[in-house]
């Protein structure tokens, strides 16, 4: 019975855990949190390319890293990484983020929105 309990609880903290992990990547692709980016060469161990600063990074493609740097309000700057086999990367949160577990964010766009009439009826 308590093995039970416990396999429950533990779901509970993964999923508090996941939750957690989705809004800090959230804050983090809106260049809120400050985090560095290093392309490490694991023949030598030497740093070849390092980004600090407000960045998001895309790590969908296996083949290419793609690093978006905010450098000032509302100027970017796009960095593309070859990943090879004598490479690779880590990235690194430098600040920490303040995010909420509860979080719940409801987004409407306008020109998809049909008006519509409420009516009270007596």
């Amino acid at each position: 019975m308590s093995s039970v309990i416990m396999i429950f609880l533990l779901a509970g903290c993964e999923s508090q855990a996941s939750k957690v992990s989705y809004n800090v990547s959230q804050e983090a692709d809106n260049f809120n949190v400050v985090r560095r980016v290093a392309i490490i060469n694991t023949r030598t161990d030497k740093v070849e390319f390092e980004v600090i600063g407000r960045i998001s990074v895309d790590t969908s493609d296996k083949t290419k890293l793609v690093i978006v740097a905010e450098t000032e309000k509302e100027v970017y700057k796009k960095h593309l990484i070859n990943l090879t086999d004598w490479n690779m990367y880590v990235v690194e949160d430098l600040e920490g983020a303040k995010v909420n577990k509860y979080k719940y964010e409801v987004n409407y766009m306008p020109e998809s929105i049909v008006p519509y009439t409420l009516t009270k009826k007596d």
